[in-house]
């Protein structure tokens, strides 16, 4: 016997399933007219339901109608309650603005100053090997299952865990803790971004010469050959670019137990950034849409300028070869298919809700087998390409230098603030060039940010959607999320700002986070909810099943492969390394842990809470919550969607019809 609930109809509204219409037969019908007059004018009908089901069909009505154009009556203490109206969720206008989107988010810094560096680092073109083989074990088959994940159930990353499977309900919020830490962190490399970019419009760049107030007498300039002349340099000889980097730009402390005051400059910046993250996502999807035609497009333009001006430069045929010159004995290296397995989890955005978030944005029958293949391939291909424009320069560097690439090659802020400047301002017109580079990093930057913003807001949304979607409380919100990863991002604009940076970067988006979250989505959805059944659920969708080799990877390859890298992440974990021979400290470790099990610890906190508030024997709750539900909106009067357990799959879909209808008068 399915267990009955009461729920509140309102006569002339279509009742599919709240919050993402993927049930078809959840409409609710009466059969008497006599009952519509009676509702109008202020009662109650009540309705006995068997708890929805998901189901393996697509609906009968696509969108999202309940909360597209709901006017929601009820009694309260006897009153009838005014009448509230809940703004649309929205979908995207095209299909532009969705790949867009996404390239937005999954294409950002660590495309330019990650991956470029790590081909070098580890043996040139054949760190593509291992690269190409965790892309099409983990990342194609992860990226195609949360994208998908969201569009079929039009839900953001923890509402639509918690409906496929309520079991692992803790992945969803495990993914949003991730990205709200990453909000605080990464925009403040925007923030520096912005300095730079602020000072490049001077007439001598303040980093091509020793003479500012902030230099010191071991500053030598670039115009020396450094090999010639090495024996006429000062000792503890530092490059101009290098105090600008650490004593205008951070006024870098010795070490990170003197964080000293926060600096006005970067703090203002900090600001800037976060007001136009925030009139981003202001709108939702509605702006989010729009703003990422520019945010993009944009740093291809700047990339392919980057690219035609290094390719001109002399010594950049070296660079290149540098960045791609096989070095087949690294493939015996643990840490080169370490790094590759990292870099795609990280340059995908696998585990973070945010493909999941964009994904329900999408129309139904949105054919997201096909965009998952072609994202895939542009990031990829993105990566690859600024690996040109990144080693070209570099070769120029090194040349001009009389040094070799592995003296100026680096990765991470390093590249973008230290290196990349130092040989802009060796070339005709700097300013230009070095207009356009900080351009390019403000605008890879901040889609990223932004659309994780929107995800993150989309999450808390659909969770509380009569809270949130009325008035201008989204907004609100809002600008409270923005004020407190504000206020939070102030530490990292200190002094010892850069240290807590870099125990933020390291920890509360760690890879070892990321694999294990990987594997827990793979177990999900490959053997409790049933690779079959989500291959199925993407054919209802697109039209046409994906291949074979998808099951195969959530079921055994992509678990596999994910543990089997957690496994060494662990055995080969090392304290941090602050540069400059500096380590982390043991509170700042302890803190960097704290940081990463807020995230993860998530995942067996929400599976033991799910177990104990589900009614049944043991055997029952672990049924029903390995078992698909939807979590009903209007199944209570409060603000949150109530947690409510599955009821086991049927075989095929059935309708739901009105056993009774009742009236309750007050």
């Amino acid at each position: 016997m399915h267990r009955a609930r009461s729920r509140r109809i309102v006569p002339g509204t279509d009742h599919s399933t709240p919050g993402h219409g993927r049930a078809p037969g959840s409409r609710l019908t009466a059969h008497s007219n006599g009952k519509r007059g009676a509702a109008e004018m202020g009662l109650c009908l009540r309705v006995s339901l068997p708890e929805p089901v998901m189901v393996d069909q697509p609906p009968a009505q696509q969108g999202d109608p309940l909360l597209n154009s709901l006017h929601q009556r009820s009694l309260l203490n006897g009153k009838e309650a005014t009448r509230v109206v809940l703004h649309a969720r929205g979908q995207w206008a095209s299909k532009a603005e969705f790949l867009l989107a996404v390239a937005g988010q999954i294409i950002g810094l660590g495309n330019v100053w990650r991956f470029p560096y790590l081909c070098y680092k580890n043996g040139g073109g054949v760190f593509f090997i291992p690269y190409l083989l965790f892309l099409v074990l983990c990342g194609i088959p992860l990226f195609l299952l949360e994208t998908s994940l969201g569009q079929y159930t039009s839900l953001g990353g923890v509402s639509a865990w918690r409906a496929i499977c309520p079991l692992f309900g803790g992945l969803g919020y495990a993914s949003q803790v991730i990205i709200l830490h990453g909000c605080v962190y990464y925009i403040v490399i925007l923030a520096w971004a912005l300095y730079y970019l602020a000072h490049s419009f001077q007439a001598e760049l303040p980093w091509s010469h020793c003479n500012n107030t902030w230099n010191t007498e071991s500053c030598v300039s670039f115009g020396l050959n450094l090999t010639a002349n090495a024996s006429s340099l000062p000792e503890n000889a530092t490059s101009p670019v290098m105090e600008f980097w650490e004593r205008e730009v951070l006024r870098l402390s010795s070490n990170l137990d003197e964080l000293g005051p926060v600096s006005w400059k970067l703090a203002l910046c900090l600001a800037i950034v976060w007001l136009v993250c925030y009139f981003c996502v202001w709108k939702g999807v509605k702006s989010t849409g729009k703003v990422v035609y520019l945010t993009a497009t944009f740093p291809y333009v700047m990339l392919f300028v980057l690219l035609v001006r290094g390719a001109t430069l002399p010594g950049a045929a070296q660079g290149i070869i540098y960045y791609l010159k096989p070095n087949h004995t690294r493939l015996a290296d643990p840490q080169v298919w370490m790094d590759a397995g990292t870099q795609v989890f990280f340059s995908y955005g696998i585990c973070l809700g945010s493909l999941t978030a964009l994904g329900s944005y999408n129309k139904f029958n949105n054919d997201c087998y096909k965009d998952s293949f072609m994202l895939c391939l542009l990031n990829s291909g993105t990566s690859f390409l600024a690996g040109f424009a990144i080693f070209s320069v570099l070769g120029f560097m090194a040349e001009e230098q009389g040094v070799d690439i592995g003296a100026v090659a680096q990765s991470g802020p390093g590249l973008a603030f230290i290196a990349y400047p130092r040989a802009v301002a060796m070339m005709p017109l700097p300013q230009l060039w070095a207009v356009c580079f900080f351009l390019m990093i403000i605008m890879l930057g901040l889609d990223t940010q932004f659309v994780s913003l929107e995800a993150l807001m989309t999450s808390v949304t659909d969770l509380y959607p009569h809270l949130i979607r009325r008035g201008h409380r989204r907004e609100l919100l809002l600008l409270l999320v923005c004020i407190v990863c504000f206020l939070m991002g102030l530490v990292m604009v200190t002094p010892g700002g850069l240290y807590v940076f870099q125990v933020y970067d390291h920890f509360s988006c760690s890879g070892a986070s990321l694999l294990l979250l990987s594997i827990c989505q793979s177990v999900a959805i490959g053997w409790v909810y049933g690779a079959e059944r989500f291959s199925a659920n993407i054919r209802d969708m697109t039209g046409y099943s994906p291949l074979p080799v998808f099951r195969i990877c959530w079921k055994y390859l992509t678990p596999a492969v994910c543990t089997a890298t957690f496994v060494f992440s662990l055995v080969c974990w090392a304290p941090l390394s602050l540069g400059k021979g500096l380590v982390a400290p043991v509170w700042a470790t302890t803190l960097g842990w704290l940081l990463t099990f807020s995230s993860v610890s998530l995942l067996p906190v929400w599976a033991l809470y799910a177990l104990v508030t589900t009614p049944g024997t043991l055997p029952q709750r672990f049924q029903r919550l390995c078992s698909p539900t939807k979590i009903s909106s209007l199944a209570s009067h409060s603000s949150a969607r109530p947690y409510s357990p599955a009821l086991p799959l049927s075989e095929k879909p059935k309708e739901q019809i009105t056993d009774i209808i009742q009236d309750h008068m007050t």
